[in-house]
């Protein structure tokens, strides 16, 4: 008895399952690509668009008849794309402009020292080169380390400098500085014109909406911090066990001065977008972020308090539960109020809706140490006569925040509800 096996049979499904398990790779890369765009699609847009930019740099060397117009500097266009191209449209607008002023400052200078350097010989050549490439770096460093100069016009600086010194040191005769000024500054304007329109036209990332955005939501995170700083003091004088409270939220808001700081100084280069006009007060999302720090440095020390290894006794936490878990709703509510007004860009009431109920809960806050810690040991009454006094000072810091929301609702024309 034999046994027949069909060959082709087992070819087929053989070539069958290869085909599944090429779908299924295909898939599963695909499903990846998906996920990773969904994560961090702006900063594949980014990469892409400054990708794009230099191949259209490159195309001055690479192609002859472009390259025969601008020579060897183009090298320079490169740089440009390479050092000006940021994220923010705002930054690389910045960046271009600052760095065009700066070369058209610096070489310009650095010609017209040049010029004049060559009627004191060739020893006093010399001395004007080097005493003037002294004097210029000096000053100019100095006024780099100027605060409201350096958060500016630092770029700009460096970039004057950086040109002055090439273009006076370069010891070429003047009709040959003048061309090669000339030669840089076409390259470097041709560089700064492919950013401009890469980034401003195609995809642009406004650091005005960055601003804003990260600004509403801070009101979230801090909310959602004296929350859970409310319901932990629950958990633990109910004997409930210490709930985790999540500080992180509190320590990311602590550290942001800096970013928004130079989010805002390139949200004031970005041309009108949305509702984003030239005049839009910058400066008032500036002060906010302040508040906002000064807050969250006061829910820290809550944090501690409630969490400290001596805790009051039921008897003592039992007459000021409920007004605290009160005063922690309304504060949430309040803060989470103040942040959907600036996210949507809609004005919030604050004298009718939130000043009220921000005073009444000061005023439940006050009087509780009076009531109620009187027939307490001094200990215990130490612990909450801190904690409450840092509730009533977030209670009267809030209420600071709630009217400069309301300004800036006012000044850049927020709708009414």
């Amino acid at each position: 008895m034999s046994t027949t096996i069909n060959i082709s049979d087992e070819n087929e499904a053989s070539h069958i399952h290869e085909k599944q398990n090429i779908l299924i790779f295909v898939r599963n890369v695909w499903y990846f690509i998906t996920k990773y765009r969904e994560q961090h699609e702006k900063k594949v847009i980014h990469s892409i668009k400054f990708g794009t930019s230099l191949v259209l740099v490159s195309l001055l060397y690479l192609l002859d008849p472009l390259f025969k117009h601008v020579g060897e500097s183009v090298v320079w266009a490169l740089m440009t794309v390479v050092l000006i191209y940021d994220f923010f449209a705002g930054a690389t607008l910045s960046k271009g402009l600052l760095r065009g002023i700066g070369t058209i400052l610096g070489g310009g200078s650095g010609c017209l020292v040049a010029l004049l350097a060559e009627d004191f010989g060739k020893n006093g050549y010399t001395a004007v080169i080097g005493t003037s490439v002294f004097v210029s770096g000096a000053v100019a460093t100095y006024c780099r380390m100027i605060p409201s100069i350096k958060r500016k016009y630092d770029y700009g600086i460096m970039i004057f400098i950086l040109t002055f010194s090439l273009v006076a040191v370069a010891g070429l005769r003047a009709d040959k500085i003048l061309e090669l000024a000339r030669q840089r500054l076409v390259t470097i304007g041709m560089g700064i014109a492919v950013c401009i329109i890469t980034n401003l036209l195609i995809f642009p990332m406004w650091a005005g909406d960055e601003l804003h955005t990260l600004t509403s939501l801070r009101f979230n995170k801090l909310a959602s911090c004296i929350e859970e700083c409310m319901e932990a003091y629950s958990s633990v004088r109910d004997n409930k066990g210490h709930l985790s409270i999540n500080i992180n939220g509190c320590k990311s808001v602590l550290n942001s001065k800096s970013n928004d700081e130079s989010l805002a100084n390139f949200a004031r280069w970005e041309p009108w977008h949305g509702k984003y006009g030239f005049s839009y007060p910058w400066d008032k999302y500036l002060q906010i972020g302040e508040l906002l720090r000064e807050v969250t440095s006061m829910i820290m020390p809550l944090q501690a308090c409630i969490t400290a290894p001596l805790q009051t006794s039921t008897t003592v936490h039992q007459p000021i539960k409920e007004t605290c878990i009160k005063a922690g709703l309304s504060l949430g509510l309040t803060m989470r109020e103040l942040g959907d007004s600036i996210l949507n860009m809609r004005r919030v009431k604050e004298k009718v809706l939130i000043f009220p109920e921000l005073q009444s809960i000061k005023l439940e806050l006050t009087i509780l140490p009076n009531l109620e810690l009187q027939a307490t040991e001094n200990v215990e009454a130490l612990a909450i006569a801190n904690m409450l006094f840092i509730l009533i000072e977030i209670v009267a810091k809030v209420k600071v925040l709630a009217k400069e929301v309301g300004e800036l609702g006012e000044i850049a024309d927020f709708e009414s509800k």
